[in-house]
């Protein structure tokens, strides 16, 4: 496991330079961080304005079962345990780098466009979930309304279907089921926040193949 994940520093250096000697590789690329970098500016600025809006209170009989638990600890472990192996991962394969590159900035738009269709209010009992990197980007002030869709799921889906190794792809997945649950019993998210979220990572995943199996007509 660790070999594979451990990425080689020589290889890295000849895998980057083979692959960026190639002009259509290299300038797609870029614009993908282009596009990363535009919707991560965005989001922010966007989170803060759906936070003055009121919105519709959903009637999840999920969270009725239960009172909410704290599980920010857990939940981010996860989360950036997960990133951080993805990132030594992809790191010497650019291909894959790229493809998950565009699918979360094709996701992250869905989720601008989604909720400022559909603003939600919080759910009445929500424990509110500290995002440290959220926090870092934002204005430092928790935000509530962060709903539909999960965006700390659908990262994790994303993990899970452009990984092509098989043990990590189990780890990506089950920490996908993982965090939907915590955040579910946290009441951070209503129970369909979780359940869409991984529909939309997969349909920007096949967006992006479009895309590039059209570039290369």
């Amino acid at each position: 496991m660790t070999q594979s994940i451990v990425p080689n520093l020589n290889n890295v250096k000849n895998i980057w330079s083979k692959y960026l000697t190639k002009p259509g590789q290299k300038f797609s690329f870029i614009y993908g961080l282009i596009y990363l970098v535009v919707v991560l500016i965005i989001l922010p600025i966007f989170l803060q304005f759906i936070e003055q809006r009121t919105g519709a209170i959903l009637n999840d009989p999920i969270l009725e079962l239960f009172n909410p638990l704290d599980l920010t600890w857990l939940t981010f472990a996860l989360i950036y345990g997960c990133l951080i192996i993805a990132v030594l991962y992809l790191f010497e394969k650019p291909e894959l780098l790229r493809a998950a590159i565009f699918t979360y900035s094709i996701t992250v738009t869905f989720r601008i466009v989604v909720m400022y269709l559909l603003p939600l209010e919080p759910p009445a009992q929500m424990i509110p979930l500290n995002d440290p990197f959220v926090q870092f980007f934002g204005s430092g002030e928790i935000l509530t309304k962060d709903l539909f869709f999960s965006g700390h799921t659908s990262t994790l889906f994303i993990l899970f279907l452009i990984t092509e190794s098989k043990p990590l792809k189990n780890i990506f997945l089950t920490a996908t089921v993982l965090v939907a649950i915590f955040v579910v019993l946290q009441h951070v998210h209503y129970t369909v926040d979780v359940i869409a979220a991984p529909f939309f990572a997969y349909t920007s995943l096949r967006i992006f193949k479009v895309i590039q199996n059209n570039s290369k007509d």
